[in-house]
């Protein structure tokens, strides 16, 4: 296997909505290489990228797969990332690692939500831009309408390089405006074209789009624009290297034609990436930190240059276990050159490491090679102690490269084991799989006694529970969390009294407590006060006294929950020398408590949640709607672009599939966060209905 030095390789990842052909152009691009012999098909499930099961069944990209080919004794590495909303972490994982950012566009539908998405993901990697509109073969493409829809709202700066010569049912030219040639291709063939004459017909079409860019690549320099004022014009190579300068500086966004799955214009694409897409060095140096800088031992970056000859870094940006092979773990070296066998250290917990092998990639396929050089992307298999965003150097070179800052989850299902004896495995699988998927995260809610595992959307979260089967042997129901509620009283009673009194031959017991019962303020929590005068009440049974308190206020009184913001006194009681004890109080306090509480108007408390949704303006009235049929409260807006951000205050079990709701209400463009923000009193015909369902839940617990 040939090496290939940093100036000859290109890291690119395919993004964009789902069904938009990202998985047919990685499938052509190999073909078209001669990496593979055949031209796989989504539908049939024999492409090299989506070789999972899940993907296969489903027809869809669910992981990120690392492709690679030689193309012009330039290696291309390839990232085929998921389209759909619920995968987004792998899309960031894998633009963290290129640079450059291929994305494409459906000939009929154009822009769509995952086109923003991967776009605003670009932007805050500084990803170089390479536009495909895909599918022009299709009956309603429509090429003209994509460039507006991207002008307006994707950028300006994207400037078609390619047109189509005659789009639709029978597609197979391009008219090329860098070199003014018409490119026609062989639909169903090897991706070559042949170059002819542009027809009369498009001329003037062609010469104006040639002429836009022209001004365009001018304008992204001064030397160049005072060339072109002076000259009236670019020549061939400033044109070039001009176009190359503002691709990489992100100043310009060319815009390419293509039928995936007729390899139509994948090879001119490829011959695009390679002459003018930004090198790993071009890309500029990368920044890290001292390890534990975060924590305040040290200050300041460590700039690093991505070429071969200095000190060996590399940083993971995504893991997968496979059943026959174990962790495997993706990387880009960073600098220098990584050699198997050799011994690393993990700055990210300076634990060490040694890369037994390394391998080249293509879907399920691996090629074992003996180093990778900078600016280059590999797997290796069987480290110890790293997992995604781990940075990995020579012993000498201390450096952790930032991590890739992932989607927050906003789906959220609790789950319940089929059999009994499972919880370590499920414990053990779910750990596995979010070091696998780092946006799937789960925890164990000590308040409603149940496990949580939560992700960008029920897909995703399905997904976990079928890998779950799969992997580990374990079946999992999901079911909606428990609604953390909380107890508390509005009224003060002045004396809730208990006599615990039993006689069963020999010592009795004896308890005896007068509690005073106060609200205190929303956050408060729970104070106990000993106002006990004259020794009614020893003093070595007053702990048992808020010990039997503190034991009914998690058990709750009212319907289960919790019991907060309470202010307890114990004011008054009796002892008897024999029969009293330490139990006996607390039987007492606990039952005195229960029986006062009932009387000082209690009340339920429910989690108030802050919500901040961003939509599209056509979609605010039908979002805020919704929001208000959640019993929220609309708190603010803000208009950002083409999107209005609602912030509202809802509470916690009105959130349930909210993610759901809201892709279905906006056409999957709307996003939400949410965070807990305070506990407020539920609505007397809500707390009601709370308290007869747990009701129901004890009589059934009772009967079982």
């Amino acid at each position: 296997m040939r090496e290939y030095t940093v100036d000859r390789v290109r890291d690119v990842s395919l993004v964009g909505h789902g069904g938009a052909g990202k998985t047919s152009l990685s499938e052509a691009m190999l073909f078209s290489a001669g990496t593979t012999t055949r031209l796989g098909r989504v539908e049939d499930g024999n492409t090299l990228s989506d070789y999972h099961p899940d993907e296969i069944d489903r027809q869809i990209s669910i992981n990120t797969s690392l492709l690679f080919c030689d193309w012009k004794s330039t290696k291309i590495n390839v990232l085929d990332t998921p389209g759909y909303t619920d995968f987004t972490g792998e899309v960031k994982a894998s633009l963290r690692v290129s640079d450059t950012a291929v994305v494409l566009l459906q000939a009929v539908e154009g822009v769509e939500v995952g086109t923003e998405i991967v776009a605003s993901y670009a932007n805050e990697f500084a990803n170089a831009m390479v536009f495909v509109v895909n599918k022009l073969d299709h009956e309603n493409a429509d090429f003209e309408k994509v460039l507006q829809q991207v002008h307006e709202s994707i950028s300006h700066d994207v400037i078609p390089v390619q047109f189509p010569l005659k789009q639709g049912l029978g597609f197979d030219s391009v008219v090329d405006v860098m070199k003014m040639k018409l490119l026609k291709f062989v639909p169903g063939g090897d991706g070559r074209f042949t170059e002819h004459e542009i027809p009369t017909d498009s001329k003037a079409k062609a010469d104006q789009m040639h002429q836009q860019l022209v001004e365009l690549v001018a304008e992204t320099s001064e030397d160049l624009l005072n060339k072109y004022l002076d000259q009236g014009g670019l020549s061939d190579d400033k044109l070039r290297e001009g176009l190359r300068v503002g691709i990489r500086e992100r100043k310009l966004f060319p815009l390419l034609c293509a039928v995936a799955t007729q390899n139509v214009g994948v090879s001119s694409l490829m011959d695009f990436i390679v002459d003018y897409c930004p090198t790993p060095l071009e890309k500029g140096d990368l920044y890290g930190t001292t390890p534990g800088s975060h924590n305040g031992d040290s200050k300041g970056d460590i700039v690093v240059k991505q070429d071969s000859d200095g000190q060996p870094s590399l940083f993971v940006f995504k893991t997968v276990s496979e059943s026959h092979v174990g962790e495997l773990s993706f990387f880009r070296v960073c600098s220098g050159t990584i050699t198997a066998g050799a011994d690393l250290v993990n700055q990210t917990n300076g634990k060490p490491e040694r890369l037994a092998q390394l391998f080249l990639i293509n879907g399920k396929d691996r090629k074992e090679v003996g180093r990778l050089l900078a600016g280059d992307i590999g797997a290796v298999v069987k480290l110890k102690d790293t997992h995604t965003n781990s940075t990995l150097s020579s012993k000498t070179f201390h450096v952790v490269y930032p991590p890739t800052v992932f989607p927050e989850p906003v789906f959220h299902f609790a789950i319940v084991p089929k059999s009994k004896g499972d919880e370590d495995r499920i414990a053990t699988g779910l750990h596995s799989l979010h070091q696998e998927d780092p946006t799937f995260v789960f925890r164990v809610d000590p308040q409603v006694h149940q496990t949580i595992i939560s992700g960008q959307g029920e897909l995703h979260l399905n997904i976990i529970v079928q890998r779950l089967k799969q992997r580990f042997n374990v079946d999992v129901d999901l079911i909606e969390p428990k609604v953390p509620y909380r107890e508390t009283i509005k009224g003060v009673v002045k004396e809730a009294e208990y006599k615990h009194k039993k006689q069963t031959g020999g010592h009795g017991q004896y308890g005896h407590v007068q509690l005073r019962l106060e609200p205190l303020n929303r956050g408060q929590g729970f104070e106990f006060a000993d106002e006990i005068v004259g020794g009614v009440v020893p003093g070595k049974y007053i702990p048992a006294v808020e010990k039997g308190i503190v034991e009914i206020m998690k058990e709750g009184v009212l319907a289960g929950y919790p019991v907060v913001d309470v202010r307890v006194v114990l004011h008054y009681g009796s002892y008897h020398d024999v029969d009293s004890s330490e139990m006996a109080f607390k039987i007492a306090a606990s039952q005195a408590f229960r029986k006062g509480f009932m009387e000082a108007k209690p009340v339920l408390l429910e989690p108030i949640y802050n919500l901040e949704v961003k939509v599209p303006e056509d979609a605010m009235g039908d979002v805020m709607g919704d929001i208000s049929g959640r019993r929220g409260k609309i708190s603010g807006m803000e208009t950002v672009g083409h999107n209005q951000i609602i912030r509202a205050q809802v509470p916690a079990s009105e959130l349930h599939k909210y993610a759901t709701v809201l892709r279905s209400r906006t056409g999957g463009r709307g996003v939400f966060k949410a965070s807990m923000s305070r506990y407020e009193e539920v609505p007397r015909e809500q707390a009601e209905k709370i308290i007869l369902a747990s009701d129901k839940r004890k009589h059934k617990e009772q009967e079982a």
